[in-house]
């Protein structure tokens, strides 16, 4: 080809030549407007920070060890099950997750396929030896090795049957297996992408267990790498969207994209979880600028935000009822009478009126309205009676005993004073309260120095009664295994709600248990259904999630375009 030079190509080159000056006057420009740190890292995905009331309860960012509502937000970023729900739809239905799908071999036994070229964040490939060691007797501190190093105060063991050596978790890791997974028998591979779960008899809710808290998947390599236990706990490694690189307890968590993720792209460089306790100072910080995302926003503070240009507030009742408990072995508080008088001289209506600006419900007792057919229709709480508490405090004989109750510096939303208006009620009924606040869990669940009234939650991370009343008030939950107490009776009907695989039997079973335990021996009462309203930046799309869970995935966080 001859131009009209007489010179081959050299049209070509001019053109050429023009385009490497205007790429070169292009990359200039974006050099004075945007600094030397744009061009070394073209990374522009934005820092998203959130202020909390609290990180974790535990020290740890382990999800057998970490049983917090403050936890639960933040563990979805880093670790995730093989099966989990359309978090942010409200009757929570079940989707393939590290596992793309599953089918029931027999009464026992659940199959499961593995999502293939899942990643964890030290770079491993997940296969079916993680999941088995995930739920194996190792993992949870129940090899007899274990328990006898954990007896002699030690943090490492050898196994006998690897002779490699091994980590000792914490006693509180092995309770919360035994509460999670009762009659689950062992995790099998059948290959690289498949395992089965066997149960050691039918579990009727086998499959949601495999989907709730409690069940993420951990690296094996990550396990033994670890230096301790501990160490692994604070710096933990998952398959979720975002790692972790910094963990100071009470004070600060931050999050990295995890770009090998099996999903979409994570949307945001860096999360940053910082611990800001008063409610005062988040949401200033919110308005200030200074935070992207606030958490435990009380009702009165919502319009305050609401006003500023700029802002929103999100959220509304979520799967946890507010509770009072009982320790029933101390003092007068062995006088079912005397528990009796104090659930009904609880006005909870006027606290979901005048604390949450009629923004929750008073609940029907401790269920959710997505147990479907296990829900007790016309249940209700204890009826707000002045008239009837006195009556029975008289024939209980009461003569004014002291009476300690335990609160938290708004560790929930309004705990303060939801706690302070029921222990007005109490003392007009004629109850001698010793109103208590306490500095952390320690001090609340201590159970010497008459322990008798101490607030709580209860979560139900999948959708029947086993999740709740079993899980925190049957033989291995929280309430009976801290000494508060206990029921022959409720016992007896644990079993049949966690085990009977007859419909009718466990309806009648949770029935029955409810009036047990919140009318004739109670052993809490519920308060309110729990709420959760976050303050945010009005431009980023976001949902929030009645599981507690922030969910920072790509297809639940974006940054609207400015108009």
């Amino acid at each position: 080809m001859t131009n009209s030079c007489g010179r081959p190509g050299f049209g070509l080159h001019v053109r050429r030549q023009v385009r490497r000056w205007v790429l070169s006057a292009l990359t200039a420009v974006t050099l004075a407007v945007s600094g030397p740190a744009m061009a070394a890292d073209q990374d522009n995905r934005p820092t998203i920070t959130i202020a909390v009331q609290d990180l974790v309860t535990s020290g740890a960012l382990d999800v057998m060890k970490e049983r917090s509502n403050v936890g639960s937000r933040i563990f979805y970023s880093i670790f995730e099950s093989l099966i989990d729900y359309d978090r942010q739809d409200p009757k929570l239905p079940r989707k393939p997750f590290l596992a793309t799908s599953w089918k029931q071999i027999d009464d026992k036994t659940i199959e499961l396929k593995l999502r293939q070229g899942v990643k964890f964040h030290n770079g491993e490939t997940m296969t079916a030896d993680d999941v088995v060691f995930t739920f194996s007797p190792e993992r949870f501190g129940l090899l007899p090795e274990q328990i006898e190093a954990a007896k002699n105060g030690k943090d490492t063991f050898i196994n006998k049957q690897t002779g490699v050596e091994g980590k000792v978790p914490p006693p509180e890791v092995a309770k919360a297996y035994i509460q999670s997974w009762p009659l689950l028998d062992h995790v099998e591979k059948v290959d690289d992408s498949t395992v089965r779960f066997v149960a050691k008899q039918p579990d009727p809710t086998f499959l949601y267990r495999i989907a709730s808290y409690g069940s993420e998947i951990y690296s094996q390599k990550a396990y033994r790498d670890a230096k301790s236990w501990t160490a692994l706990a604070q710096m933990p490694v998952g398959t979720g969207p975002y790692k972790v690189t910094k963990f100071q307890d009470h004070n600060i968590l931050e999050l990295e994209a995890f770009d090998d993720y099996w999903g979409t792209r994570p949307p945001i460089k860096k999360l940053r979880f910082v611990v800001v306790p008063e409610v005062a100072s988040r949401v200033n910080g919110l308005l200030s600028g200074q935070y992207d995302f606030i958490t435990d926003v009380p009702p009165d503070q919502i319009a305050l935000i609401e006003k500023e240009k700029g802002y929103e507030v999100t959220g509304g009742p979520i799967a946890n009822h507010r509770l009072m408990v009982f320790d029933k072995n101390n003092g007068v508080m062995k006088n079912p009478l005397i528990r009796q008088a104090i659930t009904h001289a609880i006005d909870r209506q006027m606290i979901v009126d005048q604390l949450w600006g009629g923004r929750t419900v008073v609940p029907a007792g401790l269920q959710w309205d997505y147990y479907g057919d296990m829900f007790v229709k016309g249940w209700t709480p204890p009826a707000y009676d002045l008239d009837l508490a006195k009556k029975l405090l008289k024939e209980a004989g009461y003569k004014g005993e002291p009476i300690v109750m335990r609160v938290l510096n708004n560790y929930y939303t309004n705990q303060v004073a939801t706690a302070q208006i029921n222990a007005e009620s109490f003392r007009q009924i004629g109850l001698n309260i010793d109103f208590q606040m306490k500095e952390n869990w320690a001090q609340i669940m201590d159970p010497t120095n008459n322990r008798a009234i101490r607030d709580w939650s209860n979560s139900a991370s999948y959708p029947d009664p086993v999740a709740s009343i079993v899980s925190q008030h049957c033989q291995n939950g929280g309430q009976q295994q801290s000494g508060e107490w206990t029921n022959a009776e409720f016992n007896k009907l644990c079993t049949v709600l966690e085990t009977s695989m007859n419909h009718d039997d466990r309806k009648a079973a949770f029935k029955r248990m409810l009036e047990i335990a919140e009318r004739e021996d109670p052993a809490y009462t519920v308060l309110y259904q729990n709420a959760i309203f976050y303050g945010k930046r009005k431009d980023i799309a976001w949902k929030w999630s009645p599981l507690q869970s922030m969910d920072f995935r790509a297809e639940n966080f974006s940054i609207k375009p400015a108009n």
